[in-house]
């Protein structure tokens, strides 16, 4: 479906002129639409948030796929780098206790609204990565930013998207740093990390094995073949 058929389809008939001209001046289908559909779920979107992408459905898929599996009771996950709510809401729509995180309140603004759209029960709070996080966790999964300063980006992602949900510093790999570095005090003692990678999959698995030895680690692709996703499990 071109982005044109899409705008036709779901925006409402007396907006579609409006809508027209912004999609001609480069603005993404889905802001003008204002929502996509997410992992069984219909998630608002406007300037303040990533638009979720078909990959990330894949990450919440094989988390939901390793945790029927591999974990028993009642399972705690946290979501960092939440945006939009949209993995926080699929997987609580799951039947997961969740809680998501992000250190941007008008991000988190729009996870609220989608938590109430969705009628899911996704405890959101403001916090810098693990800054404002006391408690432990049976799973953390992120889709942090990883676009490196220097990395190309596409314009329409550049010029629409926000900034803060896009770049990180060395070269891609600040939050991944972080969060392979600082999530062991927030896990249990059988515990799943699973995260969306980007241009640098090969140094964020070398730092994985450095950091959890000890764990099960494996590198996945999607369905295009391209690296995507860290999954870490002990």
């Amino acid at each position: 479906m071109t982005d044109l058929e899409y705008l036709k389809k779901y925006l409402p008939s007396d907006k579609l002129d409006w809508g027209t001209k912004e999609l001609e001046k480069g603005m993404p289908v889905q802001y003008i639409v204002g929502n996509v559909d997410f992992y069984n779920s219909n998630i608002l979107v406007n300037k303040d948030v990533l638009i979720p992408r078909f990959e990330t459905e894949l990450l919440v898929d094989k988390v939901i796929n390793i945790l029927k599996k591999d974990f028993v009771g009642d399972i705690k996950i946290l979501d960092l780098c939440t945006g939009s709510g949209c993995i926080a809401i699929a997987l609580s729509k799951a039947g997961y206790n969740v809680m998501g995180s992000d250190i941007s309140h008008k991000a988190l603004l729009v996870a609220n609204d989608n938590n109430k759209r969705n009628k899911t029960n996704v405890n959101f709070i403001e916090s810098d990565m693990f800054n404002n996080i006391n408690q432990k966790y049976d799973v953390i999964i992120s889709n942090p930013p990883y676009i490196g300063k220097n990395d190309y980006v596409m314009d329409i992602v550049k010029n629409n998207e926000p900034s803060l949900a896009l770049f990180a510093d060395d070269n891609g790999l600040e939050f991944y740093k972080i969060i392979l570095n600082d999530a062991k005090e927030y896990l249990n003692n059988h515990y799943l990390i699973a995260l969306e990678l980007g241009d640098h999959p090969e140094e964020v698995y070398d730092l994985a094995k450095k950091e959890y030895p000890k764990a099960n680690i494996s590198l996945e692709e999607d369905l295009q073949g391209i690296k995507r996703y860290l999954l870490i499990m002990e």
